[in-house]
């Protein structure tokens, strides 16, 4: 299908053209292939800047016209002259009034806070990273120069006490130091350590960043680092089913924690075809933490939540993480990045395959 093709194909698709049958057809296409979803998601942006675009320039001229019909000079005059019947009801019935609006402004603000919707904030979709509060990133420092001075002469450690600025989750993509995470997680940072199961922390440095997909790959860097051994999972190509099983693994608080859950739906916050949405424990820290099914195939790259929602997560679909993989430049890879294609998880039970993911699990700490 060529590119005009398949924009027209598209703009049918939004437009409600299609038949029953070739809708379906389409929407198969969208999950077999990310190229073409990608396509489509932009096309949605696209129209929806437009549509706010036309609904600003009707507004602006509603607002001219209101404005243009409004003689400002007669109804200054007519209010000098005597109050109108407003100013004259509120001097008779004001305390009333007053009562009444009290009442209604009670029950409104009762009505939202029950329906969580007496918010804040712009926007509720919240990214997981999680920010290290300053004074114990301070003390840990302390800490880490004291021990340091203690431990001259002692065997070197690859355990590093402080915790950092920032820390989210990440996960190999292949036994040699390659690993994914998200990219609010490693965005302005100036140095990058990754953490293992055991304690030991290897410097690490962004080699390549998907900011429209939210996704940044890292390359461990540091000579104590040895070859994870073959990665037990395989990365899912199409698109998961409504209703599956689902489970992460990551580092919210700075500790080892396992969440289980179900896909609940094929689209993110607000209808975006990038993520999915699962009903899931997850908390800040857990970002770029590895989304993967029943049988152990990773499927996503957990992202964010939506708060006032109970059980509502995002995960980038892990269709645009092997995207953003072949988009990495030949020249930004100092070792070949083989994505496994045997998954050693599927068969076993859901204890047995944590023991083996959580070797290929870091806490990222971000300084």
């Amino acid at each position: 299908m060529s590119e005009n093709q398949l924009l027209e194909s598209i703009e049918r698709y939004f437009n409600g053209e299609m038949t029953a049958e070739e809708r379906t057809q389409f929407e198969l296409l969208r999950k077999k292939d990310a190229n073409v979803d990608s396509k489509v998601v932009e096309h949605k942006l696209f129209i929806g800047l437009i549509k706010q675009y036309g609904e600003r320039i009707e507004l602006e001229k509603r607002l001219d016209a209101i404005h243009n019909e409004i003689d400002v000079h007669s109804l200054k005059e007519e209010l000098l002259i005597k109050p109108n019947w407003i100013v004259n009801m509120w001097r008779h019935h004001h305390s009333k009034i007053s009562v009444a609006a009290s009442i209604a402004i009670f029950a409104a603000l009762t009505t939202l806070f029950f329906t969580g919707k007496l918010s804040n904030h712009d926007s509720t979709f919240v990214e997981l990273v999680q920010k290290v509060d300053r004074l114990s990133t301070q003390t840990h420092q302390l800490d880490l120069k004291t021990n340091t001075l203690a431990k001259q002469g002692v065997t070197k450690s690859n355990k590093i006490e402080n915790p950092g600025n920032f820390r989210g989750t990440g996960f190999a993509l292949s036994s040699n130091g390659y690993i994914a995470t998200n990219y609010h997680v490693v965005k302005d940072a100036d140095s990058i350590y990754v953490q293992n199961a055991v304690g030991e922390s290897f410097h690490a440095k962004v080699i390549y960043t998907e900011p429209g997909y939210d996704l940044a790959i890292l390359q461990i860097n540091d000579p104590t680092f040895k070859d994870l051994g073959n990665v037990p999972y395989n990365f899912k190509r199409s698109v998961s089913d409504l209703g599956e099983n689902v489970y992460t693994f990551g580092f919210p608080g700075g500790e080892e924690v396992f969440g289980p859950g179900a896909l609940t739906a094929e689209t993110g916050y607000r209808g975006d075809t990038l993520n999915y949405q699962v009903s899931i424990p997850v908390d800040h820290g857990n970002s770029g933490g590895p989304l993967l099914d029943d049988k152990g195939n990773l499927i996503g790259v957990i992202r964010g939540l939506q708060t006032q929602v109970a059980g509502a997560a995002f995960a980038v679909k892990s269709a645009y993480l092997l995207k953003t993989i072949q988009n990495i430049p030949s020249d930004s890879l100092t070792k070949s990045l083989t994505l496994s294609t045997k998954n050693t998880l599927a068969g076993l039970s859901r204890t047995q395959q944590l023991k083996k993911l959580k070797n290929y699990v870091f806490m990222v700490k971000v300084y």
